[in-house]
């Protein structure tokens, strides 16, 4: 798979190219009243693998939102591969969107399509150049990249399983071979055996092509073990006007050790501080 590459005149008229796929500076997002993500700023390096953790309403999917366009910040801007999406026209933002691929929670697969078409569908419509035959043998060896027979293309996704639907939905968002893979909870609702068997996906999927993952999850499982760096959030309405919404950003191997208690309390999944708060009337 070939990995796109910006590239930008330097002060000396040279080409540099761009090393950080995605580059976050000073992101905010208000939906209405309420401050979402308040003045977030990180970088994300070409080939990481990053998981994105924290409770329910921090802003995790928000986030995942606006990385890739979706949500346009209230303040600040998202560069993806040195190309700033709020100045971009619509056309240049879809051709931005082409390199990214979404592993959806729930697959999100079209029930009327046959799992081949599902997988087709991306290819498609984004590259009318791809001929008939290119686009079996690619979805054919997608597929069976996920572990998946060759007589599944015939079914629809309602015969399969969930640990099936979500190996589809990950050979159909590598069809078009992207830069960015988005993994939105990859392994929920799935039992302990299938969620390691999708995160062992994901460590193949980095192996074999040089791809950029950022994964939204709960299951700290899975972030110990496909990250090369974890983000923790937390709700904006819990924090001080001046506290980072990122508790956390670091190795997997630091998580246990985190100075902020809050970060141990919500890897080792203790209550800690949050019964007394609901006991409070705190806790929306």
């Amino acid at each position: 798979m070939s990995q796109h590459s910006h590239e930008s005149d330097n002060s000396e008229g040279e080409l540099a190219v761009v090393d950080n796929l995605i580059d976050v500076d000073r992101v905010s997002v208000q939906f209405g009243t309420q401050w979402i993500l308040r003045d977030i700023s990180l970088s994300i390096a070409r080939g990481q693998t990053i998981s994105i953790i924290g409770e329910s309403g921090c802003g995790k999917t928000v986030f995942m939102k606006t990385l890739v366009g979706l949500i346009t910040p209230t303040i600040g801007t998202v560069a993806f591969d040195g190309l700033t999406l709020n100045q971009l026209s619509h056309s240049q933002l879809a051709t931005v969107r082409s390199r990214i691929g979404f592993v959806f929670q729930n697959a999100a697969l079209f029930d009327s399509m046959s799992i081949f078409d599902n997988v087709a569908f991306p290819l498609r419509q984004n590259d009318a150049s791809v001929g008939e035959a290119e686009v079996r043998d690619r979805v054919m060896q997608h597929l069976a990249e996920v572990g998946l027979p060759k007589d599944v293309t015939r079914k629809r996704p309602a015969e399969l399983s969930g640990g099936m639907r979500k190996r589809v939905g990950l050979a159909r968002a590598l069809i078009l071979r992207p830069d960015l893979l988005v993994y939105d909870e990859p392994t929920t609702g799935l039992d302990p055996i299938m969620s390691d068997v999708i995160n062992e996906l994901i460590l193949d999927t980095r192996r074999r092509y040089p791809v950029t993952s950022v994964v939204v999850t709960h299951d700290m499982h899975t972030a110990r073990k496909v990250s090369d760096r974890v983000l923790m959030f937390y709700p904006r309405r819990r924090l001080g006007e001046h506290d980072s919404q990122i508790l956390f950003d670091g190795s997997p191997s630091d998580l246990e050790h985190a100075v902020d208690h809050r970060v141990r309390q919500f890897v080792r999944g203790e209550a800690g501080e949050r019964l007394s708060e609901m006991a409070q009337g705190l806790e929306d």
